[in-house]
């Protein structure tokens, strides 16, 4: 009957379970909440050279050599204020958390620049620059799909597929990692060359609802380059201004005039005043002339004003080492 065959079912299913066969699903394996632990001010033990740690907590897991180019002997011990064990596909981290007080100071540069983010260009500028768009995760989806297919093949619960499956891992953490220095350095750039920067304040969650374009959205990764921008930009004295998004590619940067356009368009032709101009250029522009007219919105610190802001940041700053044998 129809209820033997189901009780035959669910005897096998938990025989199957308990004797670990390969190829059969076993226990639901529910993901782990994280792949980090975290100490604050205890549990942990720096040596005096600071290029080993010994964790002093309940799980006894011991001492461990600290690889990597970060000179903790740089700071003291009362400055660390967390200490973050991370892993990932090519081994585990170490991060400290340090408490420092961080300044730059720069010369006036006289620019002012109005930033679109976008993904023909990584971003254009009101002065006509380009960056292009780095796409690392298209320019990976090849060697990703070998991957992937590698670990299809491999038999489920067989180290092979383990290791196939760190394989894949390891690899879109360097795409991760690619995005994360490309962020930073352009930021750093970007801010280094200007007094104030106006950028759109995008909603990428809801951007990325558009599938025909959500991956091309989360390979820019815009929202860590903003991140970046805030970051150098409160470090240097750099006024940042984020304005809504509303119309910036759609109004003429020349006259005012509403030039309805689809995401294909490339090139801004005005009826009204003639202006023709790359779609991204008059963008730009339509930013510039936003923020210069919303200076509260300066550093998104609330109502502050380009005169109130100080340049002097306290901040937690993150050094990451790698574990060694």
């Amino acid at each position: 009957s129809s209820a033997d065959r189901a009780w035959k079912g669910i005897s096998r299913f938990y025989a199957n379970c308990k004797e670990g066969k390969p190829g059969k699903k076993g226990y639901p394996k529910f993901k782990k909440r994280g792949r980090s632990v975290e100490y604050k001010q205890t549990g942990w033990k720096l040596s005096e050279d600071r290029k080993r740690i010994t964790f002093t907590d309940g799980f006894k897991a011991g001492t461990f050599k600290l690889l990597g180019n970060r000179d903790l002997n740089f700071y003291q011990l009362k400055q660390i204020k967390r200490v973050r064990v991370v892993k990932r596909a090519d081994g585990f981290y170490c991060q400290f958390l340090i408490d420092v007080e961080r300044s730059e100071a720069q010369s006036p540069t006289g620019k002012t620049l109005g930033i679109d983010l976008g993904l023909e260009f990584f971003y254009t500028d009101s002065e006509g620059n380009h960056v292009e768009n780095p796409r690392f995760l298209r320019k990976s989806e090849k060697s990703l799909r070998r991957l992937q297919h590698r670990v299809s093949k491999r038999e489920k619960g067989s180290k092979n597929r383990k290791k196939a499956i760190n394989k894949m891992a390891q690899k879109h953490l360097k795409v991760s990692r690619q995005r994360r220095e490309f962020a930073v350095r352009t930021a750093r750039a970007l801010v280094t060359s200007s007094d104030v920067i106006v950028y759109e304040d995008l909603k990428v969650l809801n951007m990325v609802k558009n599938h025909k374009i959500a991956k091309s959205i989360s390979d820019a990764a815009w929202s860590m380059f903003t991140d970046w921008v805030d970051y150098f930009a409160k470090i240097r004295g750099v006024h940042v201004i984020s304005v809504p998004p509303h119309f910036t590619s759609q109004d003429c940067s020349g006259c005012g005039e509403r030039v309805k356009k689809s995401l294909s368009t490339r090139t801004h032709k005005c009826p009204s005043c003639g202006l023709v101009e790359h779609r991204d250029l008059n963008a730009a522009k339509n930013i510039l002339a936003k923020g210069l007219g919303l200076k509260s919105t300066v550093g998104h610190i609330g109502t502050q004003t380009l005169e109130e802001i100080e340049p002097l940041v306290f901040s937690e700053q993150s050094e990451q080492v790698k574990f060694g044998h």
